[in-house]
């Protein structure tokens, strides 16, 4: 992996497991537990310089990022309860590039944005918590991937996800040497 990509996956690119046991399960809804704090933990002393700093070369900033990590959870979490009601909803997909774009993105103060994130995490760990084997197998379909999505491996992707944006602030950090 070059330079560039390994700035654009810091943990390598998502790889869908192909069993989730219920252990792994407990593992990722701790991740999905903890994740707000550990995100709080790394940004909390990020200077308004700092947040809008770039990750990599042409990548969102840190406040983007965190703008990002909210929309984009809260949206997974609309999805679980979707899927948890409803058979097989098809969801609506989102221009994620374009949101980051927008002024609440760019502008903002994080507080709001880890606000929303802590929120949310708190009511998903929750939901998660209460879900049987046979509610993790429900599913939603996504019309852009033209696939079925079961909750058991969206659970393992949003894992990444937090694992990923979480990588990278954590990196520019340390090359930064804040």
């Amino acid at each position: 992996m070059n330079d560039i990509e390994q700035k654009r996956f810091p943990i390598g690119a998502f790889e869908e497991p192909e069993n989730i046991c219920d252990i792994k399960l407990d593992e990722y809804i701790k991740v999905i537990k903890d994740f707000p704090g550990k995100l709080k933990s790394l940004i909390e002393d990020f200077s308004d310089d700092q947040l809008d700093t770039q990750y990599r070369e042409g990548g969102w900033t840190v406040r983007q990022l965190v703008n990002h990590i909210a929309d984009s959870h809260i949206n997974s979490f609309i999805r679980f309860k979707l899927a948890l009601t409803e058979d097989n909803p098809t969801i609506k997909p989102y221009d994620e590039a374009k949101w980051a774009e927008l002024q609440d993105s760019q502008n903002m103060p994080v507080k709001p944005a880890m606000r929303m994130i802590k929120g949310t995490h708190q009511r998903w760990t929750a939901l998660l918590k209460s879900m049987t084997n046979k509610q993790f197998e429900r599913t939603f379909h996504h019309p852009e991937h033209n696939k079925n999505y079961d909750l058991r491996h969206c659970l393992a992707l949003y894992v990444w996800h937090c694992n990923h944006h979480f990588a990278h602030i954590e990196n520019l950090k340390k090359d930064k040497g804040w």
